[in-house]
């Protein structure tokens, strides 16, 4: 069975971006050291203008072979002209207003929860959850795996991890990856 795994940018507060939703900021963390380790783990999560733009068209994915992210997510792209962001991937896009912008994107507007468990029982790689809060919120329950990239910022306030109420639950520390730059890149299971 596939595994849902929300991989995702923090701050070391919690938080995954700005109360705008933001979070560009991020990316100035990214050293040599941390990029290589992207490119060799997680290729697949580099969106296809980013991997054309590093001449990393030919990395196969390793993790991952469909992506599902939110409409704000999704916007992103569509503000810069780019209606498939992840072509070297399955895409869906959860969303009850956005009509199909590209054949290649899948629009899901139901019950998304259910579409994930549809998925999970296909072969294949797992499946990226690529943001944001509302949409990890809605897929809680399905979420098998945290792949959560800490960077050595504090934020104050912002858009938390997940946009749900309070519901504890426990994961396990599967891996723990520590970087010159300040970031740690830890991975949990969800304890079923």
């Amino acid at each position: 069975m596939r595994k849902l795994s929300y991989f995702i940018a923090a701050s070391i507060d919690g938080f995954i971006g700005d109360p705008s939703g933001e979070a560009e900021f991020f990316t100035r963390y990214v050293d040599e050291e941390y990029f290589d380790f992207l490119k060799a783990e997680y290729p697949e999560t580099l969106s296809t203008p980013g991997r054309r733009h590093f001449n990393l068209g030919h990395l196969e994915n390793q993790q991952f072979d469909t992506v599902i992210q939110g409409r704000r997510s999704y916007d992103v792209a569509l503000k810069e002209g780019i209606t498939s962001p992840y072509a070297h991937m399955r895409q869906l896009v959860a969303s009850r207003t956005l009509t199909n912008p590209d054949p290649a994107v899948e629009i899901v507007s139901g019950d998304v929860a259910a579409r994930i468990r549809e998925l999970k029982r296909e072969e294949g790689l797992g499946i990226y959850l690529c943001g944001g809060a509302n949409l990890a919120a809605e897929l809680f329950d399905e979420v098998d795996e945290l792949v959560v990239k800490s960077y050595p910022l504090i934020l104050g306030s912002g858009m938390p991890m997940f946009g749900t109420k309070y519901a504890q639950t426990e994961f396990a520390l599967e891996s723990n990856r520590t970087f010159g730059n300040g970031v740690v890149v830890r991975t949990y299971s969800r304890k079923r």
